[in-house]
């Protein structure tokens, strides 16, 4: 009965980040001419920056790189899907969020209709990163960023996490799977700890040794800096792997 539970708030979580992916007469939205824009956001001196991003449907890839705090790039033929953005600084934190605009229902992310962010982030200020996505791809290639912290809350589709970086603090990696395929890549210079959790999916541990109730890699407990990452598995599978 758990299970049951956990798949019924799973689908129901889906349901709500992937609205625009139903049928629903009379709320259908029209696909338009591809529009692209181009925003970017300035660290306006915050020490350290909580960044969310929340997109319901689509294509999101997302590095480091950006000589601001963030540089994005969205393409999107539905008018309301539009990416909004905002930011705001209080006591030397920042706030950064990014979510996809609430209309779209009726449309099949699977014909024309398209949606898609190329995000860079700040490699030099301090990130606590949320992802929540809906249907469609990720790609996360967080390698190159300071992380403070990492809760992705995946959907129906496919995702690739890179967090093979040479991270010099830990940090805590919260995976909660969806309904589909995702690959996360783990470093080997840096201990790692991972522990899978319930779930209907499969969990696969390449290049980590199970202790217990947890997998580690060969530098865990050898390493300054441990990588905490806890895995939600949902209907899908999970693939941990050591890079």
């Amino acid at each position: 009965m758990k299970r049951l539970a956990f798949l019924f708030a799973l689908l129901v979580t889906v349901a709500a980040l992937s609205g625009a992916c139903g049928t629903q007469s009379g709320g259908t939205q029209q696909v338009g001419k591809m529009q692209r824009e181009s925003k970017s956001v300035d660290p306006q001196n915050a020490e350290s920056v909580r960044a969310k991003l929340k997109m319901g449907a689509g294509v999101l890839n997302l590095t480091g790189g950006a000589d601001r705090l963030m540089e994005g790039d969205f393409s999107y033929n539905v008018a309301d899907w539009k990416a909004k953005v905002s930011y705001d600084v209080s006591g030397g934190a920042g706030e950064l969020v990014i979510k996809q605009g609430s209309g779209g229902k009726g449309v099949n992310l699977g014909g024309k209709a398209r949606n898609e962010w190329d995000i860079r982030l700040n490699e030099e200020v301090p990130i606590d990163l949320v992802v929540q996505m809906g249907a469609g791809e990720s790609d996360l290639d967080l390698d190159t960023l300071i992380l403070k912290g990492l809760d992705l809350q995946m959907g129906a589709g496919k995702t690739t996490v890179d967090l093979t970086g040479d991270y010099t603090k830990g940090f805590d990696a919260d995976i909660q799977g969806g309904v589909g395929e995702a690959t996360v890549m783990l470093p080997s210079e840096v201990g790692v700890k991972a522990k899978p959790e319930g779930g209907l999916g499969k969990i696969n541990a390449e290049g980590l040794e199970r202790v217990g109730d947890s997998y580690v890699n060969d530098a865990y407990g050898e390493s300054d800096v441990t990588l905490n990452v806890d895995v939600q598995g949902g209907v899908g599978e999970i693939n941990l792997q050591v890079v």
